[in-house]
Formats: C-alpha cells, structure tokens, sequence
C-alpha cells in the first residue's frame, strides 16, 4: 500500500475568511515504510499572515513573496498524492484548506478526496486515548517519538514526525498474512514444499548502532504497549 503523510501551514485558522495555504509537505510511505521521497513546497498566498499564524510557524510574508503559488504547483502536488492513502492530524483542517485552494482553480480540479482516500490520525487517537490530549506534540511524548527538533511548526518536519506517529499507534495492528487463510477458506489445498539447506546460512549480526537503534525503538513499543512489550520480551536473554 503506498500512502502520504500531508501537513499544511496556512494564513490563519479560518479558510472561510480567505485565509491561504503558504506550505505543502508530504512523506511516502510504502507497505508501512519511508521510501525517502517527499514532497515539499512554500506558497505565495498573495494575502498577509496572521501574527498568530507568523509565530507558530516562523514563517515571514518577506519569505513567500517569489514562491510559486497554488496554481504552479498544482499538478505535480496532484500527482504526487493521487491513489494514496493520505495521513493527516486533524484531517478536516488541512483538506479544508487544500480544497478550498483547487476549488479557486475551478471545477475541473475536483476535491482532494476525488484522487485519494483520507485518514485522519485526529480521529484515531481520540478513539484511541479518550480524555486525554491528543496534539502530535502529545502523541510524540506518549508513543515514545524524538520531536526535540520540533521548535516551530513546520510542515515536512511535522510530516515525518506524523509517519513515525501513526507507524507506532498502529504498531499493534500489524497481521503477518502468509496468504493461507484466503487459500483455506476457497478449499484449495495448501502444499508446503520443505527447504533443504545444502550450506550454513550466513550470520549477520547487528553492530553498534544497529543495536542502540534497536533498544531506541523497543523503548518505543514499551511506551506504546503500557508496559514491557511482546518484543521486549521476546528480545530478554532466557534464565536457566
């Protein structure tokens, strides 16, 4: 499955009072892993920002005055996004704005939503964590991510910070499918061909920062789990 995780930066908070997109940034992901590839751009919105708005981001009017606008960058946004499965904290805000942005280009663009599906991690969280505070800075600190890089907000930083989110939230979700149930359930018969091995498979061991990268991300899914996590434990040496 490829999917995009999206952040926006605006004007303001209201789309319905004119306010404008001034960043874009999106991070693919394939079967639940960064491929690398990223989409990143900065707006002209033609339009002042808001003094609450300048400070959350620092971003300054000065700054987008030669960034391209919507409509040069349209396409390849679109193409970018199209097919995928869109990841986005508090979904309503950010395709509010993306489609209040393609609707000023007219109808032929359609919606976001036209091109793509759309999961909100707003939504999920708070299914998820009910009462509790549910901001990615929030989810961050419960689910065991590094955003002490995060100062302002900024658009491709709080992308990656959302994948890294939403791969730890749905961490327990994971089903290894081996392709046997669906075989099983149409009657097909299941041929299992053993494997004989004619040599001593080559051990690959981790090296050191293989291995504090490991401990990092056990530590995650403790945080994630309440606890010690299967893999902890599966990972704890056997006492005799």
């Amino acid at each position: 499955m490829r999917q995009i995780v999206l952040d926006t930066e605006t004007t303001g908070l209201e789309v319905r009072q004119g306010h404008r997109l001034i960043e874009i940034a999106c991070v693919e992901m394939i079967e639940r892993r960064p491929t690398g590839r990223y989409y990143q751009t900065y707006l002209n919105p033609d339009r002042a920002i808001d003094e609450g708005a300048r400070q959350v981001t620092g971003i300054e009017d000065e700054f987008l005055l030669d960034k391209p606008r919507f409509a040069d960058v349209v396409e390849e946004f679109l193409a970018f996004v199209d097919g995928a499965e869109v990841i986005i904290h508090n979904a309503t805000f950010d395709v509010g704005f993306i489609n209040g942005e393609l609707a000023r280009l007219g109808e032929s663009f359609g919606r976001l939503e036209d091109r793509c599906s759309v999961l909100d991690t707003l939504a999920m969280a708070r299914e998820r964590y009910p009462g509790q505070r549910n901001s990615l800075d929030a989810l961050c600190k419960r689910l065991g991510v590094d955003n002490s890089a995060r100062d302002l907000h900024g658009g491709l930083i709080d992308a990656q910070l959302l994948a890294d989110v939403y791969i730890a939230m749905t961490s327990g979700q994971v089903v290894l499918d081996l392709g046997f149930e669906g075989a099983q359930e149409q009657g097909a018969a299941v041929a299992l061909t053993p494997v004989l091995l004619d040599r001593r498979p080559r051990v690959l061991r981790a090296n050191a920062d293989e291995a504090v990268a490991h401990e990092k991300r056990l530590d995650s899914l403790d945080k994630s789990a309440g606890g010690t996590s299967v893999w902890r434990r599966e990972a704890a040496p056997a006492v005799n």
